[in-house]
């Protein structure tokens, strides 16, 4: 299960993010710096132990309005093979474990593969902060084709509406896993249209209530949301 080390990163999560998240083409510009709080998420696991999969959310209330936002990171202890420039959110020095590169975990084939391993059974979530500990208000569900246990290569396309990660399947076809970044609360028990799966979490809002919603979405095929 995953390992919580509570020690210290410099400079922090939400450091990194602040000056990440503007350049995003799915955050609007709020005409000032990011103001970021901690807001909720869950982890997975890396079955090699390797990589750190967090699911992060992040409250920015430098707007008119407090706003979440869903971001997926992975932790590793040197660069990630092949990942282009833009996957790379930065790099900060952990207490314990010392650099540490921080991704975009959409770019990361390693969060992707753990992803639909969670949606189809196969894996569990864990606590966002708490050792060996599972989550189990996290849930995925998954009515589409049996997906093989390798996929192929997939692509990131990045939109004011979120986050498409298309997944190749070598057998023909394949299936886009919609990030949603901006979080909304909604009914859970309701499944978009033409979805065969989503991932469905918890996190707070700046009052401190609690809310859940949709975290990702899955559709079969390989076609970015809202094309023609």
């Amino acid at each position: 299960m995953s390992v919580i080390h509570h020690t210290t990163l410099t400079p922090t999560k939400l450091e990194l993010l602040a000056g990440w998240l503007p350049a995003q083409p799915w955050y609007p510009s709020t005409g000032r710096a990011p103001e970021l709080t901690k807001a909720g998420g869950f982890r997975l696991d890396d079955p090699q132990g390797a990589v750190g999969i967090e699911f992060m959310v992040t409250v920015d209330t430098s707007g008119d309005r407090p706003r979440a936002y869903h971001v997926p990171l992975t932790y590793r202890g040197a660069p990630l093979h092949g990942a282009p420039d833009q996957a790379l959110i930065g790099t900060t020095e952990h207490g314990v474990l010392g650099r540490r590169w921080v991704y975009d975990g959409t770019f990361d084939p390693v969060l992707v593969a753990q992803l639909l391993a969670f949606v189809q059974g196969r894996v569990p979530a864990h606590a966002q902060s708490t050792s060996d500990a599972l989550d189990p208000s996290v849930t995925g569900h998954f009515a589409g084709a049996a997906l093989p246990p390798t996929l192929g290569a997939t692509r990131v396309d990045n939109g004011p509406h979120g986050t498409d990660v298309l997944v190749a399947d070598p057998a023909g076809g394949g299936l886009t896993v919609h990030v949603v970044r901006a979080l909304r609360p909604d009914d859970p028990s309701g499944a978009p249209d033409a979805a065969v799966g989503h991932v469905t979490a918890d996190w707070r809002l700046p009052d401190g209530a609690p809310a859940r919603g949709r975290y990702f979405v899955l559709r079969e095929g390989t076609r970015r949301e809202g094309a023609a």
